[in-house]
Parts: C-alpha cells; structure tokens; sequence
C-alpha cells in the first residue's frame, strides 16, 4: 500500500508519481479503477470543499463512463456538467467564451472545483478554462486517451489554437491532481491507441532507453491493451515527463526535447487543417522528418536510427497526407520555440538523448520533408 497526496492506493492496482516544480507539486494516478465512484477520491484528495464541482466533458465520454463517474458523489453533491464537442477544431477561443459564460450563469466562483474528463482536447481547453476564469480557479484532469494520459495533461501547460497554428493562446496552470484511469483505455479505438502510443515512442527516444526496449520487445501486449503493459507504458511516459518538468517547468531550456518531432508534425496539423490526422500521428510523421534532419548531420548512429524508424512504424500504419513544402516550412516558422527570429528544433544523438539545435536551416527541414511527403502521398 501507498500513500500520497492523502490518498491510500494499492501500488498493484494505482502508482502515483508525484510531479515537483517551482510553483506546485501534485500527484498523477495511474492504474485501474479510478473513474468508478471518482467523488469518493475527490473528497480524499481536496477535503471538505464549500464551492462547487463542475465537470467539462464531451458527449461521447460521459455517455460511456458518467454513470460510473457519478456514482462516488453524495446525493446533492454530484457536479453540473457542461459539454464539448470532441474535435481539434473546437479548441477554439470562442469555447471558451462559451464555457466561461456557462459556468458564470451557473454561478461558479473562485472556490468552484473543474475537473477536465476526457481526451487531450478537453484537458488543454479545460484547464486554458480554469487559469483564466474569475483570474484561475482550481481543476483537476482525468485524462481518457492514452496520449493525454502519458503527455497532455501532465506538466502544466493550457491552451487553444488560433487559425495560424496550434495552442499559441494559453498558459501554465498546473492540476491539483491527475487521475490516469487505464481501464478507459479499453474503450478508445485502435486508431487512437496507436496515436497515443507514438508520445510514449517518443519519450523512449528522448530520455527513456527502458521503456524504448519495453515498447520494442511488448508491442503485442502493448497493442493488446493489457493491463499490466498499460500500467508500465503510462507510468513510465508520466515519470519521464515528470522528471523534464521537475527541472524546467517553463520550457525555457531542458522542456524543449519534449517537443521531438512536434515543430513538424504541428506543422502537418496546421496545413492539413487538423482533419487528416490525429495529434499523435502527425507527430509520427514529425519524428521521422526530424530523424532525416538527425542523419544529415551526422548527429545518430545509423543503427539507432533505424530502431527508432523501426519503432515508429511498429505502432502505425500511419494514415496518408497531402501538403506542400513551402506551406510546411511556413507553418514551422510560427512554431512556439522559435525565439527573436531563432528557429529551435529538437534532435536525438541516441536512444535516450535529445537536445535542441538552434541553426536548423529551410533547406535542411525541406530535404528532410521531402521523403516523408513522397512516403504520406502514396
């Protein structure tokens, strides 16, 4: 048994990381079990709250797991749900005009709790939602896909996208907790559980050896959904990340190899209107454009990049795309590391080593596109 964050898990069924930066230290709950009678963990994480609990979800979600959800609550305590659509194109300003407007007739003020339930979507929308109403009020995620569960909703950062690119308006809001429920994993399409996978392939690049040998050697069970291979891919991916954010919370320096293959595949969203791919797919196709600009300069032994192409593909296919260099390149110039004029781009030395280059040029991220867009048009 564990305790943490005043809440007593047995560490077979939940593990709790704990997550520690400069303004706010939280734990992230991984394991089964934890959406069913979630009103029961709420009380033991938060006390004996006077405001009121609101709970942003989408439709489909809520129609899967609310009843489930619901059942922990007292009577007379359950929260007021509101809903978004699921879709990129809804993580939009004007949600949360509308959300913000929803909560304020419904008469939340500061002491309001607001728990984001569902995918990434809801979780950056929602917490973006939480640090600007009434100045911030607190929130908690249960992340409900397995890339919001090993990447979005750990770390802090909030935010919606503008027609010019993606989470350009947002902020740093961090939890009060995370509750990373992998029984819901059961539920999500194949599709989506590839998509989320390609963040946890991208942590074992980066920093990670282990859980890149584990991802190689348990791609079966992985895919399966087992529940012990579930626990280990989470948990791994939330600790990697939670280590990163540990030491630079602001992505003023370290944070950035978070984002190996993200300058690119934020690229192929914006151009591709968000609607051909998923996030983790574009991101997909990202890390093997960075690993083309990795072999032009020398910077990885050949056999690890092919491990790495290897793995990448091991968790597709990879759906198809359209788009034009130059419409690409421009997308990547509104990227948010760029600094004064500085394109900053995310490169791996080796399995478990990634750092950030700052001389990345459009003829080399062009040369390193070029057979990735041959490959995405077949």
């Amino acid at each position: 048994m564990h305790r943490s964050g005043g809440v007593r898990y047995d560490e077979s069924i939940v593990r709790s990381i704990l997550v520690k930066t400069a303004s706010a230290d939280y734990p992230v709950y991984v394991g089964s079990g934890l959406v069913a009678g979630f009103g029961n963990h709420l009380r033991k994480i938060t006390g004996k709250r006077a405001g009121r609990t609101f709970v942003l979800t989408s439709p489909n979600i809520w129609a899967l797991w609310g009843r489930q959800f619901i059942s922990g609550f007292k009577p007379g305590e359950a929260p007021e749900v509101l809903f978004m659509p699921s879709g990129e194109r809804h993580k939009r300003l004007s949600s949360i005009e509308r959300l913000a407007t929803e909560l304020s007739a419904a008469g939340a003020d500061r002491s309001s709790l607001l728990v984001a339930f569902g995918g990434g979507i809801i979780g950056d929308t929602g917490g973006f939602l939480a640090a600007i109403y009434m100045r911030g009020i607190p929130y908690i995620q249960i992340p409900t896909t397995l890339l919001a569960q090993v990447d979005s909703s750990v770390g802090g950062k909030t935010g919606v996208n503008l027609s010019t690119g993606k989470n350009l308006v947002g902020s740093f809001h961090h939890p009060l907790a995370v509750f990373a429920d992998t029984d819901v994993l059961r539920t999500l399409p194949a599709r989506e559980l590839r998509a989320g996978l390609f963040e946890s392939v991208k942590a074992g690049i980066i920093r990670d050896p282990r859980l890149f040998r584990y991802l190689e050697e348990k791609r079966d069970q992985v895919l399966a959904c087992e529940p012990s291979a579930m626990m280990y891919v989470v948990s791994a991916s939330v600790k990697m990340k939670a280590e990163v954010v540990g030491i630079d919370e602001r992505e003023s320096g370290m944070r950035m190899v978070l984002n190996f293959g993200h300058t690119l595949g934020h690229a192929i969203e914006a151009v591709t209107g968000y609607r051909s791919l998923l996030h983790g797919e574009a991101i997909a196709w990202g890390m093997l454009a960075a690993l083309n600009v990795c072999r032009s300069r020398h910077l990885l032994p050949e056999k690890d990049a092919r491990r790495m192409e290897q793995l990448i593909r091991a968790y597709g296919p990879l759906p198809g795309f359209r788009a034009k260099i130059p419409a690409l390149l421009h997308a990547a110039g509104r990227d948010k590391k760029n600094k004064a004029g500085t394109r900053r781009f995310v490169v791996t030395s080796g399995i478990g080593r990634a750092h950030v280059i700052e001389d990345v040029t459009d003829a080399e991220l062009a040369a390193a596109l070029e057979p990735v867009l041959n490959e995405a048009a077949r």
